[in-house]
């Protein structure tokens, strides 16, 4: 759907004003003359605002006409004044023209360069109270947000959001369940079901008491895709997700749980607090006639707040090499040496050192080998020891001094106010520094990424580490492929650690050309390949060189198939780097057949690298001419990777 940097044109019209079924006048507004719809053409995307006979705000989504989202509740209840009924319409701004350009250090565009239609309806209370509702519409879909405009130094708590999303009860969806508080969780680390709205939490790795965003439906009978997020959360707001009850197809937004406080003494209110002015987080929804569209979207970070970094040259993608996953309690400075070894062989940027580097590090001197070799050293670090600001930037200073580049940080489990400010704070305090952020055990990016560039990936998400802990995971794994691109990856860059080849306690079923793929699927600033040196050492010359080949960041990305639990084929491209990857989500074996033309200028042959004679473990590489068409079966649970070259 977006081919960076084009920009869309914009197109403006006006609507009647919808009033849930009855024009009511307001006391100096002119209902006749200023609508509260917003959308750049009647075929195109649009939001409507209305008012309840008593007071209540509600907004539908269409799409060519047809309903996206049905009628759904607005507004807020807070501990000073209550914006859920009894309003009124006060103000309707002009439509005006946002445009968004700017460039990302990892996503599936380097240049996106994005304009929306914007417009602000002004309502009061019954008391004169002040609320904002922002709207934002384009091609990809729409978005709101709530906004205080007075000026107070009092705190404003609100109690509760009534911000629901009505879908129809036909459509098809895939949720995520939300954790209760634990050890470990929240933290994104659940299957995507596929469901009906209506349908209860059914069977979740862990106790569950809502659903996550991004939640993506079907709808429409079957004509558009829906991805329901957010974007901008900072200090001010806690990470949201859907209440677990969503009877007749209602979702509505629910705050981060009063008892995720797994690594902070938390406040004991768990609601949003905050003075005025308050700006809240975007409430977004992607729309798109194909599920492609929904992973090709930039609104989260187009809708998340500008680079706050004025120099980001020292920001630098890339792959490394990572031994937990291989050798997850060989701690010695031996080890973590092989793979800073392995990581030069490879002419990798990065290797990360985890859990236990410390003392590897006091007594072999890891980091300062691992800088000698030219490998710039990652360090995991626990997230109490980086709450306190003061402490935290002591830290960093400390890091940075021994030649660190970058820090993990694991174990937050929570999407607490108070962390997503520790969040803000941490991104800035380690930009000062120079290194890298990758976030583990934790909520969902919401743009970040855009806004700290320095933020190169997050976990929150069931990646390959789960072959050690989840006996499902083999099974469902290829499946959920298929399905977090359209889901957890619009949300931001995604640490899904692959190419897990060793077999671990649950043995794995799809095939290794499947695992390699993952790389190439998700996107993510820093890619942590899963797997041992022997493992590495074993693998043919052509697949050795496509690691070595294969870029962490892509320029442009295109959407070929996408069947979301199905399967998946994208074309990437780097500066002269041209590749289609495929993977199947299914057990079936699926037959493939791709008109090759408009990827092949400039070459002269493309390499193909799928499954070999044992599809678990061993890879096959051929070489063609350029031809237009190329026929293939996937095998399940299998995929192929496409290189375009000159040779």
């Amino acid at each position: 759907m977006k081919i960076s940097p084009l920009a869309y044109p914009l197109h403006f019209f006006n609507v009647l004003f919808c009033l849930a079924g009855a024009i009511v006048l307001f006391s100096g507004f002119d209902a006749a003359s200023q609508s509260m719809s917003l959308g750049s053409k009647p075929e195109s995307t649009k939001i409507t605002l209305s008012l309840t006979k008593t007071g209540e705000l509600r907004y539908n989504v269409t799409r060519r006409g047809k309903m996206i989202i049905a009628d759904s509740p607005l507004g807020l209840d807070c501990n000073d004044q209550n914006f859920t009924a009894g309003l009124s319409v006060v103000h309707v701004s002009p439509v005006d023209v946002r445009r968004e350009n700017y460039e990302l250090k990892t996503g599936h565009f380097k240049t996106i360069n994005h304009a929306f239609e914007t417009k602000s309806i002004t309502v009061k209370n019954k008391l004169g109270a002040r609320m904002i509702i922002d709207l934002l519409t384009d091609n990809e879909g729409v978005a709101f947000r709530y906004r205080f405009p007075d000026q107070t130094s009092t705190m404003r708590v609100i109690n509760a959001e009534r911000t629901g999303f009505q879908i129809e009860k036909k459509a098809k969806g895939w949720l995520q369940p939300y954790n209760k508080a634990g050890k470990v969780t929240p933290g994104y680390e659940d299957f995507y079901f596929s469901v009906h709205p209506g349908d209860s939490i059914n069977n979740p790795r862990n106790p569950s008491v809502g659903w996550c965003m991004p939640a993506l439906f079907q709808v429409n009978e079957g004509k558009s895709w829906i991805l329901l997020a957010e974007s901008g959360t900072d200090g001010s707001f806690p990470g949201c997700h859907l209440q677990a009850d969503s009877k007749g197809g209602l979702y509505k937004i629910a705050f981060a749980e009063k008892d995720e406080k797994y690594t902070l003494p938390l406040g004991a209110d768990n609601h949003p607090t905050s003075t005025l002015p308050w700006a809240m987080p975007w409430r977004v929804i992607i729309v798109g006639d194909q599920a492609g569209d929904i992973l090709l979207s930039s609104m989260i970070t187009d809708l998340a707040p500008a680079s706050k970094l004025e120099d980001t040259s020292w920001i630098e993608p890339g792959k490394a090499t990572w031994s937990w996953w291989s050798h997850p309690e060989d701690h010695s400075p031996e080890m973590y040496n092989q793979f800073t070894d392995l990581a030069a062989s490879f002419g990798f940027r990065y290797t990360l050192f985890d859990a236990g580097w410390e003392k590897a590090n006091t007594e072999g001197g890891i980091i300062a080998k691992a800088t000698a070799r030219g490998i710039k050293p990652m360090v995991w670090g626990y997230s109490a020891a980086y709450f306190d600001a003061e402490k935290r930037k002591k830290r960093f200073k400390e890091l940075a001094a021994m030649g660190v580049k970058g820090v993990k940080i694991d174990f937050w489990c929570s999407d607490r106010q108070e962390v997503m400010g520790c969040f803000d704070s941490l991104f800035n305090d380690a930009a000062k520094e120079h290194l890298l952020i990758n976030l583990h055990g934790t909520t969902v990016p919401r743009g970040w990424h855009r806004t700290w560039p320095n933020f190169m990936t997050a976990e929150a998400v069931l990646g390959a580490e789960h072959y050690f802990y989840e006996p499902r995971y083999p099974d469902l794994a290829a499946e959920q492929n298929t399905v977090l691109p359209f889901t957890r990856n619009v949300a931001g860059p995604t640490d899904y650690t692959p190419f897990a080849l060793t077999i671990r306690k649950y043995p794995r079923l799809n095939t290794a050309v499947h695992e390699l793929a993952t790389a190439m699927i998700y996107t993510s600033g820093i890619i942590h390949f899963a797997d041992s040196k022997e493992v590495f050492d074993s693998l043919p010359v052509p697949v050795c060189q496509l690691l070595k080949d294969m870029p962490a960041s892509w320029d442009n990305t295109e959407s070929i198939v996408a069947e979301p639990g199905e399967q998946l084929i994208l074309a990437r491209q780097k500066e002269g780097l041209s590749y289609l990857v495929g993977i199947n989500g299914t057990n079936k074996a699926v037959p493939v057949k791709l008109n090759l033309s408009k990827y092949t200028k400039g070459f002269s042959k493309f390499k193909v690298i799928v499954e070999g004679e044992d599809p678990l473990m061993d890879f096959k590489t051929e070489t063609y001419p350029i031809t237009s068409i190329w026929q293939h079966t996937f095998a399940p649970k299998g995929s192929f990777i496409i290189q375009f070259v000159n040779e």
